[in-house]
């Protein structure tokens, strides 16, 4: 298991000051809280690479608006918008993972091109990214799909559904 897991997204900023408005990783609570030490992903040239939070305004429970003591003013905080937040486990409170841990399980997986993919069967956790294991619809063998932004199109949780548009190429492999 890694040491540091991504939970959260800096999808915009909110001030001149540097605040962000960040929502949490796919499938999982807001985790980040003050004092929270993170690590920016993928690195910026001229941006900080890690920072502590300083404070955490909630805009509901995937959603905030969030401050880091290291990002001074709108050009920091526009350098960093995109990047991904990842903190310690051992820093999270205990079992804030645990209870999400085979959260898609059974979910069904759609290509924008191919139509169903399968369903998901779990998650490897690996170094550069998170693999959802795909059980294909049509049998075969499991389809390792990256959980990336850049793949992932929605996730339609009442339908318990992802939704992804895969390079040509990935399901043949």
């Amino acid at each position: 298991m890694r040491a540091w897991t991504d939970v959260a997204v800096l999808a915009r900023t909110k001030n001149l000051q540097g605040g962000f408005v960040a929502q949490s990783a796919a499938g999982l609570p807001f985790l980040l809280s003050e004092g929270l030490e993170v690590a920016f992903v993928p690195p910026v040239s001229d941006a900080p690479r890690r920072a502590r939070v300083t404070t955490v305004s909630a805009i509901d429970d995937r959603t905030a608006v969030v401050a880091f003591d290291a990002v001074e003013g709108i050009d920091a905080a526009e350098a960093l918008v995109g990047c991904h937040c990842l903190v310690r486990r051992a820093d999270l409170p205990e079992g804030a993972l645990d209870a999400h841990a085979g959260t898609w399980d059974g979910w069904e997986v759609h290509d924008a091109r191919a139509g169903l993919v399968g369903t998901v069967a779990g998650i490897q956790e690996l170094p550069g990214q998170d693999l959802l294991e795909v059980v294909p619809a049509a049998g075969g063998r499991t389809v390792l799909v990256p959980l990336v932004d850049a793949l992932v199109a929605g996730v339609d949780e009442d339908a318990r559904r992802i939704d992804v548009d895969l390079p040509d190429g990935l399901l043949e492999l």
